[in-house]
């Protein structure tokens, strides 16, 4: 027959029960031992008796392994406490930004005339000198476009100007240019080429034969 099922409950019998102590406490004590020599996992193990009595099992050191606990748990609170405090902060931003919104909207709203049948007098006066100053804003802002302009149509006149000068003093130097005579052509026609008395005018044929005719006469 197989064991049956240990009821867990305290053990009346004083002797049963220490005797049970001592080797649940073995045991114990051998797999916290297994378990850090198997998984090289960190394990601490402290145990105290009914009567008062210590045992412990360390894989390293006791002081060591729960200043390390103390470190975590302490850490893990401290970081849990953050993430609330940010996730009630970021709640409050949204809550605020969302009134803000709501609230940009009822003015835009009222700049244009709409929903202002619940306002007082006060509320109105508010609106009025806003719409005044938008108003007083947005003529100074078209006035300084305007002189904007009209000092660009001003440079634009003035580089015409300078421009209509250019073209026109081009244009009297080409004129100029085109009236003046080029020099003369010694073969133009209807040129006359004077002859020099001693016949050095005539052409190298005929002049030869002016002196023999010349020495004929004498």
């Amino acid at each position: 027959m197989g064991r049956g099922r240990v009821v867990l409950k305290r053990i009346e019998n004083n002797k049963t029960r220490q005797v049970t102590f001592s080797k649940r406490r073995n045991g114990l004590l051998k797999k916290a031992y297994e378990l850090s020599v198997l998984c090289d996992a960190q394990v601490a193990l402290i145990i105290f008796s009914s009567g008062g009595k210590l045992f412990e099992f360390a894989s390293t050191d006791v002081g060591k392994i729960l200043e390390r606990y103390r470190q975590y748990r302490y850490g893990q609170q401290e970081y849990k406490l953050a993430i609330e405090h940010d996730n009630q902060v970021t709640y409050q931003d949204i809550l605020r930004l969302k009134a803000k919104y709501e609230s940009l909207q009822r003015s835009q709203r009222h700049l244009l005339g709409e929903d202002l049948g619940p306002l007082n007098v006060k509320e109105l006066q508010h609106i009025e000198k806003q719409l005044e100053g938008a108003l007083s804003q947005t003529r100074q802002r078209k006035i300084k476009v305007l002189l904007n302009q009209m000092e660009e149509l001003q440079e634009k006149e003035v580089r015409l100007e300078e421009l209509n000068i250019q073209l026109k003093s081009q244009l009297e130097e080409e004129s100029l240019h085109s009236a003046t005579p080029g020099p003369s052509n010694p073969l133009c026609f209807g040129s006359h080429q004077r002859a020099q008395p001693d016949g050095s005018g005539v052409p190298g044929s005929l002049g030869g034969i002016g002196n023999h005719l010349q020495a004929w006469f004498h």
